[in-house]
């Protein structure tokens, strides 16, 4: 596997804590139980800093065990030397922008609606700053692999369709060359019969991971299709398959994970590739609008415009 320059040798910008780097070169050894603490820990730094153990193990879904023995994995004589790192991280300002911190879901309940909707519209700034501070350089490796590639093939399942639709939707107004793998009828890999080396698979899975998309990026990597992917953390699936991947924040106030930041992923890779394309995406988004046209497909807006 191929990686851009900084994966997996530090955690994104956007949520990283002073254990990253020895998690990141820890986890492939670890048994799965251990892998599951070891994630949270990556994830939500300042959860592991502001919630007991008890708690983030519940949140991580293992037993209260199970990060002791992940501390002792890394070489601690328990969690709580970990917990203590995290904390100090906090107080010194070393952990960047924070994802969803446990505590606030309770006190959400109690402060009202407004709350709720005021902190989620703030997160979703945040999000999109720490992708602007962290990620631009790993948006722009996907995005010239997506421009030289053959065929685009895009894959993302429940939640995650609707990023890999909007790539989709706008490499196709531009080109014939992208390919939805839904899942209509079962029939969505069958697409990918045709596909050889010089195509890509931009797959869009976040936790929980759904695990035909992961089977499916896998087959396409052993047929020596190119997999790109956009996805929530250094050692999800996907991001141990694809030779590119984009890492997104997913932390919401709600009781969802936010797919806005993929789908804003998503509409830049779209933008990029249409520009990189040029005269030809010119051309081919003006047949496009005659065919729109044709078939009166768009209203008209009050100032005579129309709309997508």
């Amino acid at each position: 596997m191929l990686h851009m320059p900084g994966v997996r040798s530090s955690v994104a910008r956007m949520d990283r804590g002073p254990l990253a780097q020895e998690i990141i070169t820890a986890f492939d050894g670890m048994p799965p139980q251990i892998r599951s603490a070891a994630r949270y820990v990556l994830d939500r730094p300042r959860d592991v800093a502001l919630l007991s153990m008890r708690e983030q193990s519940r949140h991580a879904g293992v037993k209260p065990a199970t990060m002791t023995r992940l501390a002792k994995h890394l070489g601690y004589d328990g969690y709580e030397q970990i917990r203590r790192q995290y904390a100090a991280a906090v107080r010194s300002g070393d952990i960047g922008f924070a994802g969803k911190v446990g505590s606030q879901i309770a006190s959400q309940k109690l402060e009202g609606d407004r709350a709720l909707v005021q902190e989620m519209l703030e997160m979703a700034g945040t999000h999109l700053a720490s992708l602007a501070a962290g990620q631009i350089d790993r948006i722009l490796a996907v995005a010239e692999r997506l421009h030289s590639a053959r065929r685009v093939y895009s894959l993302g399942l429940r939640s995650s369709h609707a990023a890999a639709w909007q790539l989709h939707y706008i490499l196709s107004l531009i080109g014939e060359r992208s390919y939805l793998l839904d899942g209509i009828a079962g029939t969505g890999p069958d697409a990918l019969r045709g596909a050889t080396d010089e195509d890509v698979l931009l797959s869009v899975s976040i936790a929980p991971y759904t695990r035909h998309t992961v089977e499916l990026a896998r087959h396409a990597a052993r047929r020596g299709i190119r997999v790109l992917t956009i996805t929530d953390s250094e050692v999800a699936p996907l991001a141990a398959i694809a030779e590119a991947a984009v890492i997104v924040p997913t932390g919401s106030p709600s009781f969802f994970h936010t797919m806005m930041p993929a789908c804003m992923i998503a509409e830049i890779l779209g933008a990029l590739v249409a520009g990189r394309q040029g005269e030809a995406a010119l051309q081919a988004m003006r047949r496009t609008d005659r065919y729109f046209a044709d078939l009166n497909i768009h209203s008209t807006t009050r100032n005579g415009a129309k709309a997508r």
